[in-house]
């Protein structure tokens, strides 16, 4: 099993999770420092967001090994990439978590994937139907559908459907994680759900 690796030593334990807000102005501090190399305040910020971050992977992925590798992946991804986040535009805790929440996604949708090409291979060779195979398609180009769609939806509305849907957290869970009040949550779900149905031509 992964261990979850810390910049300044072989391992840690997670700490107590905080507030979800509580070091929200703290962590977009520190990730601008980290944005000129400061590998002191990446130690901090690992210390502030792995154990949060690792609690929201490990929410879509189930497996802790998994969650484990992901959050190592993402971190690396803040050290790398931290030059690109804009405190003008948001939080670095939800930039930071989004990142996290977009690559555990990812994986699921990977392994479905390759879980996807041995039914299609196990359905050629058995000789199935064609209707059973027909059938597949239809749901594959469906999912294509729901991916174009919500490419379409912005930053922000993206973010609240792939928690409250992808993620299966509740609006006050979406709320908490993000650091906003309940009923912007809420608007940008229904703002979200709004533009997906246009998009997919579901009537209301």
């Amino acid at each position: 099993m992964l261990v979850l690796v810390h910049p300044d030593s072989e391992a840690t334990t997670a700490p107590a999770e905080a507030p979800p807000t509580a070091h929200a102005d703290e962590a977009t501090a520190l990730l601008s420092r980290v944005a000129t190399g400061d590998q002191r305040a990446f130690s901090e910020l690992y210390d502030l967001i792995a154990p949060r971050m690792l609690g929201l992977v490990r929410h879509v992925l189930k497996d802790h090994a998994q969650s484990e590798e992901v959050v190592q992946e993402v971190l690396l991804e803040v050290w790398q990439t931290a030059t690109r986040f804009d405190p003008n535009k948001g939080k670095a805790v939800t930039w930071m978590l989004t990142m996290a929440h977009r690559r555990a996604i990812d994986r699921v949708r990977s392994a479905q994937a390759s879980r996807d090409r041995d039914t299609r291979i196990g359905i050629r060779d058995l000789g199935r139907d064609v209707d059973t195979v027909s059938e597949s398609a239809e749901i594959s180009i469906e999912h294509k559908r729901v991916e174009k769609a919500m490419a379409r939806l912005s930053d922000l509305q993206r973010q609240a459907v792939e928690l409250a849907y992808y993620g299966g957290y509740t609006q006050s869970e979406v709320a908490e994680m993000l650091g906003i009040p309940l009923g912007t949550v809420k608007t940008r779900l229904r703002d979200g759900l709004i533009r997906l149905r246009t998009e997919l031509g579901v009537a209301s």
